[in-house]
């Protein structure tokens, strides 16, 4: 505190409500004493990383000595490639989640420019927007999906970036091709729209959207991806957006240095290249989707139909007392309280088992 009691912190950041993710194992483990936990919170793949991304680590492990390469150079002409975009459209982050900071602090004027996003959807598209001390427009979900429309009608001369998160998280609802194309027709010239794609890999419905065609004929939309889901390497912290070169590259002017580190680069170009085990993972969510949804029906319990890795469960009461029942049975799930969804919880895909013990112990708790 100052002299004068004001506080030394910046308002915006005194207003900032922090993210909250999904309790680890091992804090469950060391509360309640239990030895075997299941986390199934945080939309991570319970099949677990490709064995030559693995074997990509382990090499490079004997490299970080050394500074990695900035532009990821082999990453970026692979991604390139198989995207069928320039080199120069591209932009590689620590996660997808410092892609959506760059963007906010690369292309929003801070007290004067705003952001329109959903409610609920990603968190970090209002935490990143307050960091950049913007005004922000939230638009209410439509039947857990984004209302467009809405959102359309909900910019104003303040407006740079609009946030569609495709799917949408916690929802895992998806808009379609013809949805998105309308609301580009109705933005201004000077917004972005910012496309999070970060279960891409996920979706099964044929209706799709594809951006990219958008990307290379220069419109300014900005297209965000991961490699923290389907390719399973969270821990590693890898992203990158698909943006027209100009707009791509402000973002590299304010990208810090050496910020995908070395071990991350190879094994997320080890693990691009093996479409087999992207296959594997896609197969075995979907299968595990049909698992959980045939359970949640039999018990007749509502849920929302995924194109993602998890689905939105209502469980018909506080959400806090499945979370915490969940947990004291070494089940980790998300409470919805924290996502704007009160009697819901988030559960991810897991593996069969890990779906069976879950839905066993739901069923326990709900008293179905």
């Amino acid at each position: 505190m100052t002299e004068n009691n004001e506080p030394l912190v910046a308002e915006n950041i005194a207003r900032l409500k922090p993210y909250h993710p999904g309790k680890p194992i091992e804090e469950v483990q060391r509360e309640l004493g239990l030895s075997h936990v299941i986390k199934l919170a945080s939309n991570e793949n319970p099949n677990g990383p490709s064995p030559k991304a693995v074997e990509a680590m382990h090499a490079a492990a004997l490299r970080v000595a050394l500074y990695p390469e900035g532009a990821a150079p082999l990453l970026r002409a692979a991604v390139a490639e198989r995207l069928d975009v320039s080199e120069d459209a591209l932009v590689f982050g620590n996660g997808s989640d410092e892609i959506l900071h760059l963007v906010c602090e690369t292309f929003l004027v801070p007290g004067i420019d705003g952001t329109v996003q959903a409610d609920p959807t990603f968190a970090m598209y209002e935490i990143y927007s307050t960091l950049a001390n913007a005004d922000i427009v939230k638009v209410p979900l439509k039947n857990f999906a984004h209302d467009l429309d809405a959102m359309a009608d909900a910019i104003t001369d303040k407006t740079r970036i609009v946030f569609i998160a495709n799917p949408n998280n916690p929802t895992g609802t998806l808009v379609t091709q013809h949805q998105v194309e309308r609301l580009l027709d109705r933005l201004p010239a000077r917004v972005i729209l910012v496309s999070d794609e970060a279960y891409d890999d996920y979706v099964e419905s044929p209706e799709k959207p594809n951006l990219l065609p958008f990307v290379r004929d220069g419109r300014n939309i900005i297209v965000t991806r991961t490699f923290s889901k389907v390719y399973a390497l969270a821990g590693l912290r890898v992203g990158f957006a698909v943006a027209p070169p100009a707009l791509a590259g402000y973002m590299n002017r304010a990208r810090s240095p050496f910020n995908v580190n070395l071990v991350a680069q190879a094994a997320a170009l080890a693990a691009f290249k093996d479409v087999e085990h992207v296959r594997c993972s896609v197969a075995a969510n979907s299968a595990g989707k049909r698992q959980i949804y045939a359970a949640l029906e039999s018990a007749r319990i509502g849920y929302v139909p995924s194109e993602a890795n998890f689905v939105l469960i209502d469980v018909e009461r506080d959400s806090r007392e499945v979370f915490d029942a969940l947990m004291r049975r070494g089940v980790i799930v998300r409470a919805g309280h924290g996502l704007g969804l009160p009697r819901h919880i988030r559960v991810t895909v897991g593996t069969a088992e890990q779906n069976t013990r879950f839905l066993s112990d739901l069923l326990a708790v709900m008293g179905r």
